[in-house]
């Protein structure tokens, strides 16, 4: 541990004794060695001492709450998908997977009536549909003569529309420029209760799949609402009967845990994404900032809120593992090809670095920086 992490500490423990002055004093202290354009823990300081203002006195300093909504952090979060190879990779690793579990039965299919393969995509949080366009590519270099047709259905709120449209307009033309049969549409889902295959226009005869990309963790569970949509959402789709479910997620645990045991963790897991943009982008390059500044408010909110108001709620593979099985769900393991891929891109793209690391573990894909796994990718059926 760093003497700048064992002073955030040493704050966090002041304020959770309710020494407020003396954590106070700390920060004080903690400021002056914070550089918004310094090196990665400079930069990362400034953000530390902005989330436990909040936490000393939220009513001076509010934390992050509604901001996690705006368009401007939904841009910086689409930057941090796009240009950090851990994030980056694990977007990769859940197209594999796809991949994987839908051409097996393209064999199948084909051998049998020649109809070729209809693959149908359930996405709860499509983004700007980055994702698709990777894997509609992947999708026209493996045809080899059989036909796909791909449909993929993003299910969101009214608020969202307009965005999607957009998205799923140049989702179509893309997909017409490397010649794969194509559809997409929005479904608009207000309650878990009406998640079914009629609603989602599902068929008998095509390979359902369903993407849980850095979604899950903003969803509350039993610790935050009787309801619980986390697990609900999870049976409700175990109920859907898809072919596979793919899974990926931040490996941070902030969810049930209390203050101390969220900055321990925070601390580790932000200094390493901190560390690997030192390595991989300049300082002044400005896509960075706004990336950094979407993690800064990530931070804020895990860090300085409680309830309802911490939107932030990630959790580790060994926990999603449990209640994935709650769930009904079994692991699937991904082939080793999925890893071997992930490592070969990181160097087609020119970014080998040794701070980067692709490993398989319990069944997971985990991809991280010296030492500390970020981000993990998985599958389910």
């Amino acid at each position: 541990m760093t003497s700048s992490e064992q002073c955030i500490i040493d704050a966090a423990t002041n304020i959770s004794e309710g020494k407020s002055q003396v954590a106070s004093e700390i920060l004080t202290r903690l400021a002056r060695f914070s550089n918004p354009k310094g090196n990665s823990e400079e930069r990362l300081m400034s953000y530390w001492v902005s989330a436990l203002k909040s936490r000393v006195n939220s009513v001076e300093n509010p934390p992050p709450v509604g901001e996690l909504f705006y368009k401007e952090h939904v841009e910086s979060t689409q930057l941090l998908y796009d240009m950090s190879p851990c994030f980056m990779l694990g977007f990769m690793a859940a197209n594999l997977a796809i991949l994987e579990a839908t051409l097996d039965e393209s064999d199948t299919k084909s051998d049998n009536n020649n109809r070729g393969n209809k693959i149908h995509v359930i996405d709860f949080d499509i983004g700007q549909g980055g994702q698709y366009v990777y894997l509609l590519h992947a999708l026209a270099a493996r045809q080899n003569g059989k036909s796909f047709i791909v449909k993929i259905t993003a299910v969101a709120d009214n608020s969202s529309q307009e965005r999607l449209t957009k998205v799923g307009n140049a989702l179509t033309q893309e997909a017409k420029k490397v010649g794969v049969c194509f559809a997409f549409k929005t479904v608009t889902i207000l309650k878990l209760g009406e998640l079914t295959r009629e609603s989602l226009g599902c068929e008998p005869d095509e390979s359902l799949v369903v993407n849980f990309a850095f979604k899950l963790y903003r969803m509350a569970d039993e610790s935050v609402s009787r309801d619980n949509p986390r697990d609900e959402l999870l049976r409700r789709v175990k109920g859907l009967g898809p072919r596979v479910v793919i899974l990926v997620e931040q490996e941070m645990n902030t969810n049930t845990a209390p203050f101390m045991a969220r900055v321990t963790e925070t601390c580790s897991y932000y200094g390493a994404l901190f560390d690997s943009f030192e390595a991989t982008m300049k300082r002044d390059n400005s896509e960075r900032v706004k990336i950094e500044e979407g993690l800064g408010r990530k931070l804020g909110n895990s860090v300085a809120c409680e309830g309802r108001d911490r939107v932030e709620r990630c959790e580790v593979f060994g926990k999603w593992r449990a209640r994935m099985g709650m769930a009904g769900f079994e692991l699937k393991s991904l082939s080793q090809n999925v890893s071997e891929t992930l490592k070969a891109k990181l160097t087609a793209e020119n970014r080998v670095n040794p701070g980067f690391t692709v490993t398989d573990q319990n069944g997971g894909v985990c991809i991280g920086w010296m030492g500390r796994t970020l981000t993990v990718a998985s599958a389910w059926s």
